[in-house]
């Protein structure tokens, strides 16, 4: 419960939604916050800081509501949102996922949509994204600038870009910066990032970013591939989705992610059918008709090299 004199003040990046079962008016409180900052024109992503009147100390952001609801916010561990008993949401961690870009919108729709929307329903995940403009220089919030020596384009200044790291940045984050100068991206990378408790996205813009900021803040530079896109947010919403996708209980069932193209294996997924069993002609395969479970096990797998022989040679190692 939250204690009577609590009151929920709205700020300017704030984690949403709301996953943990606390009190209603809370709830409402928190509703009630997000829809004035909305009608002040301000950013959707909001912090929301609690003035407690006992002897909790306050706290920004979901760590504050996590405190209203009785909460540690910093339990022992590496978990930065350690929970306490008295509430029972389905994953007793959250992976925290941050992005910083020019675009929010780029990052709110889709990680707010079906199973990422659900992940941060349940908890599995928390998303935080901040809108690099925020920090920009100037009455008109200046951003990028053109670079020394000449060229073309313009590149995001290191002021704007330090101010926004310097905000999220907690103890063990990892950075990342999505440029196509980066290590390509697979499923390997998505398992190794899945590990992690706090990632942040860096999501570059225009010809990209001043060095020094790559210096000082970033771990690992990712590639979606060899080619570019006209922004680097699009490119974070792949990575985060394939990261996702991989903690426990985000998908309905934890073998999906295991039993599917680049799993355990490192094969393409086999070819699935369902009803009906014939269609404009078309029949599904009588093995998977049979009911033997283990002569299924087998023509998958062996549909599955076939597969990979044929669209993805590269990924079949020397005695296949």
């Amino acid at each position: 419960m939250i204690p009577r004199r609590a009151k929920i003040i709205p700020r300017h990046d704030f984690f949403h939604p709301l996953p943990l079962e606390i009190d209603p008016s809370a709830r409402k409180n928190h509703a009630l916050a997000r829809q004035n900052a909305h009608l002040r024109g301000e950013n959707r992503a909001l912090v929301c800081k609690i003035h407690l009147s006992g002897p909790q100390e306050a706290m920004r952001g979901r760590d504050g509501l996590r405190a209203a609801a009785g909460v540690s916010a910093r339990g022992p561990g590496k978990c930065p949102w350690r929970l306490a008993q008295t509430v029972r949401p389905r994953h007793s961690c959250g992976v925290r996922l941050d992005v910083i870009t020019l675009f929010p919108e780029l990052i709110t729709v889709p990680m707010g949509t079906s199973i990422m929307g659900r992940a941060q329903e349940k908890g599995a995940i928390t998303v935080g994204v901040h809108d690099l403009r925020e920090h920009g220089l100037g009455k008109h919030k200046q951003v990028d600038d053109t670079p020394y020596g000449g060229g073309q384009g313009m590149l995001l200044r290191p002021e704007p870009l330090f101010a926004a790291l310097e905000q999220v940045h907690t103890e063990g984050a990892r950075v990342i910066l999505m440029s196509p100068a980066g290590k390509p991206f697979d499923q390997a990378a998505a398992h190794r990032l899945a590990g992690e408790e706090h990632l942040i996205f860096l999501s570059g813009h225009y010809e990209g970013m001043d060095q020094r900021v790559v210096d000082r803040w970033v771990d690992e530079e990712i590639s979606l591939g060899d080619y570019v896109l006209t922004n680097g947010a699009i490119a974070a919403v792949v990575v985060m989705d394939a990261v996702v996708r991989l903690l426990p209980g985000v998908l309905g069932d934890d073998l999906s992610a295991v039993e599917e193209s680049f799993g355990s294996a490192g094969l393409l997924e086999a070819p699935h059918y369902t009803k009906p069993a014939e269609f404009q002609g078309l029949r599904v395969p009588d093995i998977l008709l049979s009911g033997n479970h283990a002569k299924i096990a087998e023509w998958r797998h062996q549909q599955a090299l076939e597969r990979t022989q044929k669209m993805r040679p590269d990924l079949l190692r020397p005695e296949e």
